[in-house]
């Protein structure tokens, strides 16, 4: 016995140089538990370093064929319990907003630690070998697993809210309107075949537990905690980052902040009246857009109305910033107005947070205004044997000949509407969609265009909205 736990010590002491080897970046902290610790607790100490913004924790151990047995908990830095897992876990993550389901979110990590290991049951001549690593995390992001892999058209919604700002529906008995919970909205999100969905709560990331907790659940459906920045002067989403932001400083500030988080900024229904029904709603400020990397050109049902995004985003193109036009439900009643409405799709190389922001930047996106499970837009330009889909820049010297394909899918019947710096224009002799790839060629003239494609329906009404291709694009 005591050669064992000899042993043990020698392991213990070996995880500690690895943990001080790590540079406080990942740990790794192994050792040997024996028949002499049955039924008892275990604490196996590491140091978090300051700036620190998520801790996780994967545990294995060996010795199962034997029957032994280690439950798992996390002792803080004020040495009380931060959360129990038991043997129900292998993984967790404790942030400064959220955490693992079985763990608390602490809202500063820098300090001393503990690993809690309780062994119910070891028997007398039996050894197990733990091993536990230790990653830290700096600026504050949510877990970010991918529910699907492949490069493809994800569909989604960006704008919606639950219980934890201003989102209501009416309780199970039907008698009241109640504060409507996160459950409540991401089964209406499943139900109308999304691919993912941002809660974007008001100036609060309190959804991110909850989210956190359905998410093993809703397995086909990526759960996105964002959050509507709102002022008096325009609201407008912040994705990417939970980190705390101030949004009182005004916006030329909130939008440097929000970059050095490497967030995301979409304005929100810029062009709403702001009051005493909205108030704050319309983008009163006067920012740098090169800080913007998003509008939500479509709010709701907005499209084609005199509240459309649509113009605001166009003249930010004209002005040559490259920013991506999204649409989002704003949805506050899920069982009245559904998510969804209009969609948001995204080619990404996966499903998962950092690839659906990152086709966003990109502007790999098209606005499915009614927000149907199968429509498609898909523009494709080639110059010069390079290749651009939509959001992308092309060089296209003067004679050069720019040849677009249009793939479309749902929408026969429909028109293409084809725009040049905000002008239509009509390359197609015959612009109705069929069952084929529409095609048509521009001149390249050296300067700059930003060249997209809408589908129209038959009876005038815009259903699916394009980003532009960039021809000689300044920025």
């Amino acid at each position: 016995m005591r050669f064992e736990r000899l042993a043990g010590l020698a392991i213990l002491l070996c995880g500690l140089l690895e943990q001080a080897a790590a540079q406080s970046t990942d740990l790794v902290l192994r050792g040997r538990l024996t028949g002499t610790d049955h039924q008892t607790y275990r604490e196996v100490p590491f140091a978090v370093p300051p700036g620190v913004d998520r801790v996780t924790v994967t545990f294995d151990y060996t010795g199962r064929e034997q029957r032994s047995v280690i439950d798992l908990g996390l002792i803080g830095p004020d040495g009380m319990l931060r959360g129990w897992s038991g043997g129900n876990k292998r993984t967790f993550t404790v942030g400064t907003v959220d955490a693992t389901p079985s763990y608390l979110a602490v809202p500063a990590l820098a300090g001393q630690w503990a690993l809690l290991l309780g062994i119910p049951n070891m028997r007398a001549n039996a050894t197990a070998d733990y091993t536990a690593t230790v990653t830290f995390s700096r600026g504050q992001a949510s877990d970010d697993a991918a529910l699907a892999t492949g490069a493809r058209w994800y569909r989604g919604d960006l704008h919606s809210h639950t219980g934890h700002s201003d989102g209501s529906c009416r309780n199970r008995g039907g008698s009241a309107s109640v504060p409507c919970p996160p459950f409540v909205l991401a089964q209406a999100a499943a139900a109308r075949r999304l691919d993912f969905l941002a809660v974007t709560e008001h100036n609060t990331v309190s959804h991110a537990q909850a989210l956190g907790e359905l998410q093993p659940y809703f397995d086909t459906l990526l759960l996105m905690p964002g959050r509507e920045i709102t002022t008096f002067h325009g609201h407008a989403n912040l994705f990417g980052t939970l980190a705390p932001l101030d949004f009182r400083r005004g916006w030329d500030t909130v939008l440097k902040d929000a970059q050095a988080l490497r967030g995301l900024v979409s304005i929100n229904h810029p062009v709403r009246p702001s009051g005493e029904d909205c108030m704050g709603c319309g983008w009163d400020t006067r920012t740098d857009m090169a800080l913007v990397q998003a509008i939500e050109a479509v709010n709701g049902k907005d499209a084609g109305t005199r509240w459309s995004g649509i113009p605001f985003w166009e003249a930010q193109l004209d002005r040559g910033y490259r920013i991506t036009a999204i649409g989002g439900s704003d949805s506050h009643r899920p069982d009245e107005s559904p998510p969804g409405i209009p969609a948001t799709v995204v080619h990404a190389a996966a499903l998962s947070q950092a690839a659906i922001l990152d086709g966003i930047r990109k502007g790999h996106v098209f606005v499915d205004i009614e927000g149907s499970p199968d429509r498609l837009l898909d523009v494709r330009a080639e110059a010069n044997g390079s290749t651009a889909m939509m959001g992308d820049a092309l060089d296209a010297p003067a004679g050069t000949a720019v040849r677009f394909r249009v793939r479309t899918a749902g929408v026969a019947g429909a028109r293409l509407r084809i725009v040049d710096n905000g002008r239509e224009i009509t390359p197609l002799a015959d612009p109705t969609v069929r069952d084929v790839d529409s095609v048509f060629t521009l001149a390249g003239d050296g300067r700059p265009h930003w060249v997209r494609v809408d589908v129209i329906a038959a009876a005038g009404h815009l259903l699916l909205l394009g980003n532009p291709v960039y021809l000689n694009a300044r920025r």
